[in-house]
């Protein structure tokens, strides 16, 4: 059975690593059980980095944790190069770089708490989920 590949949003692994209790955290939690499969980009990452140690507890998550972290989603994810860039498309340049890795992975969702911010993207044959659709959606496929 053909598995679900998707991109995570910046939001996302934010409202994980802030709470073990919804569904981000959840859904990075699923990353290891081979349910589906995630798409990274060299950018993407330094994004990830970039938000995670600006808005994250320096008491909780050390630089080493941060490292850690973003290793093993590197480990796991696909790590994809996108060569033709569609901007601008969206509102949001740092959204337009999610859409591209989309585009270039052939990605059937985009993660993100941020639905507004991705409107129009159906045009290139992708859906915006939040990390609670996606985890129901992954519960009707089993």
């Amino acid at each position: 059975m053909k598995k679900f590949n998707i991109v995570i949003d910046t939001n996302v692994i934010v409202s994980a690593l802030r709470s073990k209790q919804g569904a981000s955290f959840k859904l990075i939690s699923l990353i290891d059980e081979n349910l589906f499969e995630f798409s990274l980009s060299v950018p993407l990452v330094l994004e990830y980095e970039s938000i995670l140690r600006r808005h994250l507890d320096e008491k909780i998550y050390s630089d080493t944790d941060i490292n850690d972290f973003l290793n093993f989603l590197c480990k796991v994810g696909h790590k994809r190069k996108v060569y033709f860039l569609w901007r601008p498309f969206l509102k949001d340049q740092k959204d337009d770089m999610v859409l591209e890795l989309a585009i270039e992975s052939n990605c059937e969702y985009i993660i993100t708490f941020n639905k507004s911010d991705f409107v129009g993207i159906s045009k290139f044959g992708k859906e915006v989920l939040t990390p609670s659709e996606f985890i129901k959606k992954l519960q009707e496929k089993k």
